[in-house]
């Protein structure tokens, strides 16, 4: 597969251009013009690079890639090592952030919520999720199932009713979005991180809060669309889970 007709059908399936991101989206370092291994993960970090190395990849792609906004300018220390292994190896870097969160099918948030079986009742078009469970659960039942579905122990912050049945979330660190998810009548809000004033927002809210882990509400999108191109291309995928407790 060539390299222009990788990034050109992730940019087209994607849909990146409806979105307004805070690190750009699509083909981020230049690598090999022909991809035959896909190396997918959460995050560009040392390790998954040295990974891919190993598994001779020469594609990377992932949701956090780099050139993020207010961040430094200059490719010097940590930046500087990771981006030249990637030059030395001809390794192509992919990152897409938001379009990866978003998308209807192989996104992150629909992911999540066929994971946790919920039916989509969402309101209005856009990053925050609304879904019904088929029946009212006690909710420390269904937290134990978010905590086995992601493996990680989720943090739950009591603000609701003994019983839940209509769940929001929205993946990685979009905590803010609890006053909206209230608003739309949620009994949970589910994201990846939580801060201090999260604790009095749910409890004044009235609405329980998860806070399920920034890496592990991320892993399912770019795992599902890297076994989607090896599907549909004559390509190899392999996803490399760099394990993250945050």
């Amino acid at each position: 597969m060539k390299r222009t007709e990788l990034v050109n059908y992730l940019n087209d399936f994607l849909d990146v251009e409806q979105y307004k991101d805070y690190a750009p989206n699509g083909l981020q370092v230049e690598g090999s013009s022909d991809v035959n291994v896909i190396v997918t993960g959460v995050t560009a970090c040392q390790a998954l690079i040295d990974k891919a190395i190993e598994l001779n990849a020469n594609a990377i792609l992932v949701h956090h890639g780099y050139f993020w906004k207010n961040e430094p300018l200059p490719i010097v220390g940590i930046k500087q090592k990771r981006i030249k292994k990637l030059l030395l190896h001809d390794i192509n870097l992919l990152g897409y952030h938001l379009p990866l969160d978003g998308h209807i099918e192989l996104g992150n948030n629909a992911q999540l919520g066929k994971l946790w079986q919920l039916e989509d009742i969402t309101p209005k078009p856009g990053l925050l999720r609304l879904g019904r469970l088929q029946e009212s659960v006690f909710v420390e039942n269904f937290k134990d199932k978010v905590s086995a579905s992601l493996d990680r122990e989720v943090l739950h912050l009591w603000g609701g009713a003994k019983k839940v049945q209509k769940i929001a979330w929205c993946s990685g660190g979009a905590q803010q979005y609890i006053t909206e998810a209230a608003a739309w009548g949620a009994d949970v809000y589910i994201s990846g991180e939580v801060s201090e004033q999260t604790t009095h927002l749910a409890q004044e809210l009235g609405i329980h809060y998860f806070a399920a882990g920034h890496h592990a509400t991320e892993r399912l999108g770019v795992k599902c669309l890297g076994e989607m191109l090896a599907k549909n291309f004559d390509v190899m995928h392999y996803y490399v889970d760099i394990e993250n407790p945050v």
